[in-house]
């Protein structure tokens, strides 16, 4: 035993001194000897990122992510601005009698909060016995006041059978988030299930579930460090991320075992360490390679994503570079003591399959992806959530449907226009009225006040006396404090009797100039004009700014299509006869799925052909060769086209989003799939027949395949299955059905195009012969490592042997050295007692 050491010592010796020349193998031996240093490192990066976590900002409104110049940003942007908009909601109360609705409406109505209270006996708010309460409050949106209030009404109302539609508060946003936590819940199951599946001993799924755990905790706790990011990028980020990056785990930890054969544990990790780092970096390189497409998106939320995914794949790589090779020295003895037989089964029968049928099956493949090229581009997208159907519904979803139900869906869109001429805006608003595509027009010009007159009419001095049964002197007194006020000293020379003021401009005035004590009423009178000047001031705030004016427009039409969107463009040449050109804006539903529309046609192909251009980089360097890459890319692209065919098919509408966001996934992630099975083929082709080398390679890549394909299927899935929201629901779906198509197509379709094209691939290479030095040696000569050379042959693989005789190679990730024969006598008397 004690000879056995000393051997094994010399041996290590050696094997440092040899290591000692290459810079990956000085990192990966700190990275496995400071191990504790990183351990520290990450913990504290937990602890910290577990609270940080709640300082992530998220932004709920897709709209919010529009170019600054798409015509909904500027329309936001000046509503903020200009006009306050107050807290609302409608409050459907079912099964009562016409008589119980109106004494809920005067309960309603007598609440202070509460501003103003739409209801009438009108089919608009009481319809099959069921009562309609649009409610406005005395708070702006923003307000937490707002939303008590509401709640206040909803517990007073528990008793009745009530459905409430509002945007007030997160209530969605919160379902949201409960409903990815069932998701991710389920998908971590689902992980473990996998893991296990897959492994080859017990300990390793730990290691695997700790080291992504860590790079997750990191990634959702640096995302504060971004200010804001969108509900879909923190909903789908985590899941995405373990689909995504849980192959360089395991590629790391399949390299340990092959090492550990040979090796102790701590050279085995350090070794294995060296030996993955190149090759999971080039397997991120076309994940991430797919993702920075999106951030050429004019739409704000590819790039949100975009940037999400690449920091949660970087921390994924960093975690198992520097967490995973610690985590390997304390699990690995326990490793080596719960080993189980191998569960995942040799797949013979697929590639004798692909062999076979290697001359018809690309024809057919070419067939078909032209078919799902052209159903493809006749994919029926929509741009707002009006027409998506989801496989379940929250309770905002469900409240919203049962009042379109009982009362019609209601679309209306905020046009603004330049502000001071209320007769231009009264003008305007009977042109929109003519359009029968108007239902009504909401605008001071067209509100009325009280006994016929609108808010804008202007009154003389007789008139506002006699409607508000003012004295004739006062109202008198306060038109003379109105022209000096507006210095409009001509009508105090010519006489007061014509000089005429918009209603709501005097009746603010007055309640003013009472306020101040310039005017004295009695106390009827006085509460009285309090009360029109409240609703005034609440109108105004809303609906009239320091330079526009806001009126809003009731279509009837749905939130989009080409009828809607058409309209949108009438408005805008209504509103340019008016004010001249680009002088109205127009904000809305309708608006901002018509914008989404235009940056779609932009982003899909920006997003498709950038995903193309930079995986077709990667691959280029990545095998050496033209041909190559253009089959891989024709495969995964092919398995893109299929995927987004399915929705026209079954004539079923697809958010836009999933598109954008699935089809760069996919190009960059499931490519992965087709270079394990095209670099394993290249390596075997030369050495034994074609049909061997294609069934051996499927064997060889489907371990990967199952692990990796089987958790970003199962997790899009379940998240296009139990989210309720469009976006999220779509991504997950598309994510799920197009990783099964692109398993499909690498294990059925991509060999037999690898057997045919094999001409191809080789025609195209652009490997260059360059000089090399070469390591010789003669006599006893100890190999180790990744060798290419001639060794009484031509040897192409790894290598851990004494070769007796003359070695001219070239050795990488590794070393070579002459021993003597005492050397060889006592390794080999080693390598006999561990086979022992």
């Amino acid at each position: 035993m004690a000879a056995k050491e000393e051997i094994e010592t010399t041996d290590t010796a050696k094997e440092k001194k040899g290591n000692a020349s290459s810079p990956v193998i000085k990192v990966a031996t700190f990275i496995v000897d400071r191990r504790n240093l990183f351990f520290l490192l990450f913990i504290i990066g937990a602890i910290i990122s577990l609270v940080t976590k709640n300082w992530v900002k998220v932004e709920n409104s897709l709209a919010a992510y529009l170019p600054d110049t798409a015509e909904t940003s500027r329309g936001l942007d000046l509503m903020e601005e200009q006009f306050v908009t107050y807290g609302s909601a409608k409050v459907m109360v079912m099964n009562i009698p016409y008589s119980e609705a109106e004494r809920i409406a005067d309960r309603i109505e007598k609440d202070p909060r509460v501003s103003m209270l739409g209801f009438d006996g009108e089919k608009e708010h009481y319809n099959n016995f069921s009562a309609l309460y649009d409610i406005t409050f005395i708070y702006p949106s923003d307000d937490d006041r707002a939303l008590e209030a509401l709640e206040d009404i909803e517990e007073g109302l528990s008793g009745y059978d009530l459905y409430v539609s509002t945007s007030l508060g997160d209530a969605q946003a919160e379902q949201i988030e409960a409903e990815m936590q069932v998701v991710s819940l389920i998908v971590a199951v689902i992980v473990l299930t996998v893991l296990i599946f897959t492994s080859q001993t017990y300990a390793e799924v730990p290691v695997l579930i700790i080291t992504f755990l860590a790079s997750a905790i990191l990634s959702a706790g640096t995302n504060f460090l971004l200010g804001t990011i969108s509900f879909v990028s923190n909903s789908v980020t985590i899941v995405l991320q373990l689909a995504l990056s849980v192959d360089y785990a395991v590629i790391f930890c399949n390299r340990y075992k092959e090492e550990h054969k040979t090796l102790d544990i701590r050279e085995a990790d350090i070794i294995a360490l060296s030996k993955a780092i190149p090759e999971i970096f080039s397997s991120c390189l076309t994940t991430v390679g797919g993702l920075v497409a999106m951030m050429f998106m004019q739409y704000g939320v590819g790039r949100d994503m975009a940037i999400c995914l690449i920091k949660a794949i970087s921390f994924s790589i960093l975690s198992v570079f520097l967490l995973m090779p610690g985590l390997i020295m304390i699990f690995g003895p326990l490793m080596d003591k719960t080993k189980h037989r191998n569960f995942v089964p040799r797949i013979n029968f697929v590639g004798r399959f692909d062999y076979a049928t290697r001359h018809v099956v690309p024809l057919l493949f070419l067939l078909v992806v032209l078919a799902a090229m052209f159903l493809q581009n006749n994919c029926p997208y929509v741009y707002g959530y009006s027409k998506l159907v989801t496989p379940i519904k929250n309770d905002t979803q469900i409240a919203d449907e049962m009042i379109e139900e009982s009362f019609g869906d209601s679309n209306f869109v905020a046009l603004m226009v330049p502000a001071g001429n209320y007769e231009k805006e009264g003008r305007m608003i009977d042109a929109l009225l003519a359009c029968p595509e108007v239902k009504s027009v909401t605008g001071l010009a067209s509100t009325e006040a009280m006994d016929g007159y609108m808010l804008t009419d202007k009154l003389t001095a007789r008139q506002l006396s006699e409607l508000l049964d003012l004295d004739y002197e006062v109202a008198e007194l306060l038109y003379t404090a109105y022209a000096v006020n507006d210095e409009n000293y001509a009508k105090l020379i010519n006489g007061l009797s014509s000089y005429s003021v918009p209603l709501i401009d005097m009746v603010m005035f007055a309640f003013e100039e009472v306020k101040e004590g310039y005017v004295t009423l009695d106390d009827d009178l006085y509460n009285d004009l309090k009360s029109a000047n409240d609703k005034m001031q609440l109108a105004k705030d809303q609906l009239q700014g320091e330079d526009y004016s806001r009126m809003l427009v009731y279509l009837n039409l749905p939130q989009e299509g080409d009828e809607t969107f058409a309209f949108l463009d009438r408005m805008h040449e209504i509103g340019d006869g008016y004010y001249g050109e680009g002088e109205t804006i127009i904000a809305g539903e309708s608006t901002s799925q018509y914008d989404l529309m235009k940056t779609f046609n932009r982003d899909n192909i920006v997003v498709s052909v950038g995903s193309v251009l930079i995986v077709l980089a990667v691959l280029l360097f990545t095998f050496m060769s033209a041909g190559m890459p253009v089959l891989l890319i024709a495969v995964i692209q092919g398995a893109i086209w299929m995927n987004f065919a399915f929705p026209t098919i079954m004539d079923t509408n697809i958010f836009f989003l999933s598109e954008l966001i699935v089809s760069s996934i996919q190009m960059g992630a499931n490519i992965d799939y087709a270079i394990v099975i095209s670099g394993r083929f290249l390596e075997l082709k030369d050495r034994m027949p074609r049909k061997e080398a294609i069934t051996e390679t499927l064997n060889f890549a489907f371990p990967t395949i199952v692990t990796s394909g089987s958790m970003m299927t199962l997790a899009g899935v379940f998240i296009g299955q139990l989210s309720s929201d469009g976006a999220i629901s779509g991504v997950g779906q598309c994510i799920g059905r197009g990783t099964i198509i692109s398993i499909v197509l690498v294990m059925f379709v991509l060999p037999q195009i690898l057997l045919v094209g094999e001409k191809i691939i080789d025609k195209t290479s652009f490997k260059m012969s360059v000089p090399i030095k070469l390591d010789r040696g003669f006599g006893l000569v100890r190999v180790d490592g990744m060798v290419r050379g001639n060794i009484n042959g031509t040897v192409i693989g790894e290598m851990n042997a004494v070769v007796r005789g003359e070695v001219n190679a070239l050795v990488t990730l590794g070393k070579m050295e002459t021993i003597s024969e005492e050397d060889a006598l006592k390794e080999l008397a080693v390598k006999e007692g561990d086979v022992q």
